[in-house]
């Protein structure tokens, strides 16, 4: 396809002699498409030919040689504003679409790459909440999004299934096991007990003590303890993938915590002989305020070891074991000053700097809801499952009020309810914080997953009613050059640069909010475009935009983890 911002950028290189990426990195697309398709701030090149950008605008525009690509190009206010071909471009994209179909967008700027993904990482025994489905549909989109791009990518699911809380869950076990049958809902018993523990614990520093031992005996391997553990590791693996399936979520690889527990020990002796740890009252330390990262703990007075040393194994055995391009962890903003220490740490364990500039912490906000933080200590959570087979049910009724007929309606039901879900999580910037409200989650007006899939059910809807998808050699481009018709084609046109941007940022709202775009410029298409007309060539046109639209969302919305429905 035609890259019409690399042609501008080129054309204004060749005058100017400059660099054309950094000519291209200031390129920009105007907020009305009345001011043109891209624009060129020439106060950029102020400083460096010492003349005013109304002066460069005008010297630019008298020597570039336009071509096919460019209508005309204009000066306002400093900018120069590129109007492309819209013949040129309606046939450019149109044409990609027919030749890759179902892959529009897809590329092979990975092709020789590989990616890590660290994400979902629920805590074993602990209720799979709504916090752990941000962080899920999170890094699950990314995933689908640089796999779609060529890149190889790997998806870890770093199970929380090591530390304190086992040895507190072992010994809540201990107690009140016959209290329980593990059997009809083993999480919320799990989740009892730990609540229940950590209450004791709080009456009882003796009772919190006992519980730090019962971790080290699970650390070096008792089984009696180690039997518990795996106990509440399979109950909870069991009732994760329940969810995984609702969501449609996959992994690579379920290596936790625990995995690395036989290899901290190297950890440790390549620190040590770095001359890096420190004792202080017993534990191992690193040093890190001077670099304004505090202190980092290694390894605690009574020998166990934390987080930090975990994560710092696993750095070792990824790198010797993937050799990978990208590690990304999408971890909660909350884990910020966690990750800075792990990745200075990483620098003396004789990585290649590779694997260290590849080590990307991808924060994402917090999810509380209307009463406050959630805490699994105090048992104030929102548990997903309930939360999705909620969303379902409640789609499920709306349906039966409105099309009570409708085929197959429990599997729509469930890809509308599913995906008003997921959207909810990835439309907004992933660094801002969410508040959980069932009002905003459900609602399916506005900026929602069930907007987009109904645009998407529209363009099915008017081509069964056209009665094909037409051959694009009976598309005239011409008859799809009205304002509202480019408007939509310009946005399909940027749908690769889209997926593109997602990755360079790791943000993933950007295809969300792309596919609301796309979506709101196609029902201001519909709305002042005829599509069933007398007029079979400008009927062939419109369909065909139309299945284009709904070739794209569908696509892009299975990006994100969404499935289209194909009724509403």
């Amino acid at each position: 396809m035609i890259d019409f911002k690399k042609n501008i950028g080129e054309k204004i290189s060749k005058v100017t002699k400059l660099d054309v990426e950094e000519i291209i990195s200031y390129i920009e697309v105007p907020p009305n498409p009345d001011m043109g398709d891209y624009a060129f701030p020439c106060f950029k090149l102020a400083k460096i030919f010492k003349k005013s950008p109304q002066v460069i605008a005008e010297e630019l525009k008298e020597n570039i040689k336009l071509d096919e690509n460019i209508e005309k190009v204009e000066i306002v206010g400093g900018y120069l504003n590129f109007y492309i071909n819209k013949l040129l471009l309606t046939k450019t994209v149109l044409t990609e679409i027919e030749n890759s179909k179902e892959n529009y967008g897809s590329s092979n700027i990975g092709e020789g790459k590989k990616v890590l993904i660290d994400y979902s990482s629920p805590n074993i025994a602990k209720p799979f909440h709504i916090g752990h489905l941000r962080n899920t549909v999170i890094g699950s989109a990314l995933y689908n999004i640089y796999k779609y791009l060529g890149y190889t990518v790997i998806g870890i699911n770093h199970l929380g299934d090591y530390g304190t809380q086992f040895g507190k869950m072992v010994e809540g076990y201990k107690r009140w096991k016959d209290e329980y049958d593990f059997e009809k809902d083993p999480i919320a018993d799990c989740m009892d007990i730990y609540v229940r523990i950590n209450n004791l614990c709080k009456e009882d520093e003796n009772i919190l003590s006992i519980c730090r031992e019962n971790f080290k005996k699970i650390e070096e391997g008792d089984p009696y303890f180690v039997e518990i553990w795996n106990k509440f590791k399979e109950l909870s693996l069991k009732e994760f993938q329940k969810i995984y399936d609702l969501l449609g979520v996959k992994f690579d690889s379920f290596n936790g915590e625990a995995f690395y527990s036989d290899k901290m020990n190297e950890v440790i002796e390549k620190l040590e002989s770095k001359g890096i740890l420190k004792d202080s009252k017993g534990a191992k330390i690193i040093d890190l305020e001077e670099k304004g990262l505090g202190v980092c703990i290694i390894k605690k007075s009574n020998g166990s070891t934390i987080y930090a040393t975990r994560d710092l194994a696993a750095i070792l055995y990824r790198s010797r074991t993937y050799d990978f391009d990208k590690c990304l962890y999408v971890v909660a903003y909350e884990q910020n000053l966690h990750f800075k220490q792990v990745f200075e740490i990483a620098k003396y364990l004789d990585i290649s700097e590779k694997y260290l500039k590849g080590l990307q912490h991808v924060p994402y906000g917090m999810v509380r809801l209307t009463t406050g933080r959630m805490s699994t200590r105090e048992g104030t959570v929102v548990k997903v499952e309930e939360l999705l087979h909620e969303a379902i049910d409640r789609v499920e009724n709306i349906i039966k009020e409105k099309n009570p007929n409708m085929e197959n309606m429990k599997e729509q039901a469930k890809r509308i309810g599913i995906g008003a879900v997921i959207f909810n999580n990835l439309c907004t910037t992933i660094i801002k914080d969410q508040v959980f409200d069932w009002n905003t989650v459900l609602n399916f007006n506005g900026e929602t997953g069930p907007y987009i899939q109904y645009i998407y059910v529209r363009t099915k809807s008017v081509l069964e009613k056209t009665g094909n998808i037409p051959n694009l050699t009976d598309v005239k481009f011409e008859l799809l050059q009205d304002k509202n018709s480019q408007k939509v084609i310009n946005i399909l046109y940027n749908f690769e640069n889209v997926l593109n941007s997602v990755i360079d940022k790791n943000e993933p709202s950007l295809l969300a909010r792309y596919l609301i775009d796309l979506s709101q410029s196609y029902s201001n298409f519909y709305n002042e475009n005829r599509i069933i007309n007398e007029d079979k060539d400008i009927q062939n046109a419109r369909s065909y935009l139309s299945w284009a639209v709904g070739l794209t969302l569908k696509i892009g919305a299975k990006l994100l983890g969404i499935e289209m429905p194909e009724r509403m």
